[in-house]
């Protein structure tokens, strides 16, 4: 397996998606899911970081680039210079690596547009693209060339990852997507495999979220052992051929946990 595809969606944790996203379970049990998966904290932009740079950063907030401009690398930037492919595709995000929020694209979500090293900004500005839709943009064209990155991170619209809209909505969203990206090269070849994972739970309780992973080696596996956003950020690094960063070095591999 070399290069895997991540959705995130937002703010439900484990019993509420199993009651309401029918689509996103099937896939679970067809493939594979955990069943200890944590997010790191609340609210959701520290989520984000976590999975993008293995680390929180202190952050607390949901500010802008602006209120957190970090230095070092990302998982992405760290694939990039160990020779790996990295992308972010954001849906309504109006260009390339925007630092503001407009319309349903929240930056907050889109963890590369807070690094600040001049390298990572040049990858984001070339990298972090809008989604475009199943059948035109960049992702799109990815899938459809076999040309998926090592790393990608797919950013739903505020009504598509269920923090505006109903989790149905996301649901069918995500199922749409899956199945264009199952009719790929990358997949048909075997060589590609998809997270659908939630940044956070609702607030009050112990912050578990369904993570699903899909591949075509996959069949009904269930991963008990206890898991959280840096063992995502584990298993990229391990993608990238690189050391993990920050605090998931000591994580154990979300990827590995799988057999993948």
């Amino acid at each position: 397996m070399t290069k895997v595809l991540t959705i995130v969606l937002e703010n439900h944790g484990v019993a509420t998606v199993t009651r309401s996203m029918p689509h996103l379970m099937a896939l679970a049990h067809a493939y594979g899911h955990t069943t200890d998966y944590h997010a790191v904290t609340h609210p959701s932009l520290p989520n984000y970081l976590a999975l993008a740079g293995g680390s929180t950063f202190g952050v607390q907030d949901d500010g802008g680039p602006g209120a957190h401009q970090l230095t070092g690398q990302s998982v992405f930037d760290l694939a990039i210079a160990h020779g790996r492919t990295a992308r972010t595709y954001a849906e309504g995000m109006p260009g390339s690596c925007s630092l503001q929020s407009a319309g349903r694209y929240a930056v907050k979500h889109n963890p590369w547009v807070y690094f600040t090293d001049v390298g990572s900004r040049r990858a984001c500005a070339a990298d972090d693209v809008p989604l475009g839709t199943t059948t035109s943009g960049p992702l799109a064209s990815d899938i459809a060339a076999g040309t998926l990155p090592s790393i990608g991170l797919v950013i739903p619209d505020l009504c598509h990852d269920a923090h505006d809209c109903g989790l149905p909505s996301a649901d069918a969203w995500v199922a749409d997507w899956v199945t264009r990206i199952q009719q790929g090269a990358d997949w048909k070849a075997g060589r590609s495999a998809v997270v659908i994972t939630f940044d956070e739970a609702e607030t009050g309780g112990d912050n578990t979220v369904m993570t699903v992973v899909i591949a075509p080696s996959l069949h009904a596996v269930v991963v008990s052992a206890p898991l959280t956003h840096l063992s995502w950020t584990r298993w990229m690094s391990d993608l990238a051929g690189a050391p993990a960063p920050r605090d998931a070095n000591a994580a154990p591999s979300l990827g590995a946990a799988f057999g993948l």
